[in-house]
């Protein structure tokens, strides 16, 4: 328990320090031509892989419990949201049309305790929110260059999918040897619904909720072959 709250202490601190060291990529990239909507956007996906994925990844190894993720999730829930809310926003990495970053935290922290609790399976427990933080990172990464916008492409679904399969596939297998097919279902299927946002379900949701359902269906049901 003791250890745990040291390193919730220690990922949250780098979490934060990752939203700050990042303010400087903003200047540098509007200094060089990029558009501010273009640099806010490469900045928002460089903290959804550091701030987010690197704690994420580290969470089946320092943490004896789901719990801490989930605090922490709540805890970036409000505090990115209340930027929003009291018009305090850190521009360099959030715009006024939509507080996706917000939720990105929330569904984080949200789906890892959710699945750990049910699998009792740490390392499966993660990969929604790892498609979320490198294969959205990715896409939006992709997109950025070559749309210099915020928009859908199937290029970014592709490059996506070429991060998350292998995600789904090889810790799939590393849990249970019978399930890695299942892995590359719910990395197919995050791929694909990340191209569709429906109001304030965005695709930070939609990632999330459909690729846990897949990989829960595939713990419950067992090898397809």
């Amino acid at each position: 328990m003791e250890s745990d709250l040291v390193w919730f202490f220690v990922l949250g601190l780098w979490s934060i320090l990752i939203v700050f060291a990042i303010k400087p990529v903003h200047s540098y990239m509007v200094k060089n031509g990029s558009e501010n909507m273009v640099a806010v956007y490469y900045n928002r996906k460089i903290a959804h892989m550091l701030a987010g994925g690197v704690p994420i990844i580290l969470s089946p190894i320092v943490f004896e419990s789901p719990i801490w993720p989930l605090i922490g999730g709540i805890l970036g829930f409000f505090a990115l949201l209340s930027t929003h809310l009291l018009d305090r926003r850190l521009w360099w990495m959030q715009t006024e049309q939509n507080v996706n970053d917000a939720t990105f935290a929330l569904m984080l922290g949200t789906s890892v305790y959710l699945i750990w609790e049910y699998t009792n399976e740490p390392w499966l427990a993660i990969l929604p929110s790892l498609y979320m933080a490198f294969g959205d990172g990715v896409t939006g990464i992709i997109r950025n260059k070559l749309f210099k916008k915020r928009t859908k492409s199937a290029w970014g679904n592709l490059g996506m999918a070429i991060v998350c399969l292998p995600l789904g596939f090889f810790i799939g297998n590393s849990v249970d040897p019978s399930i890695p097919v299942w892995g590359l279902i719910s990395a197919s299927v995050a791929s694909f619904v990340e191209r569709y946002e429906f109001g304030v379900i965005d695709d930070n949701i939609l990632i999330v909720i459909a690729s846990s359902i897949v990989i829960i269906a595939g713990f419950i049901t067992g090898p397809i072959f």
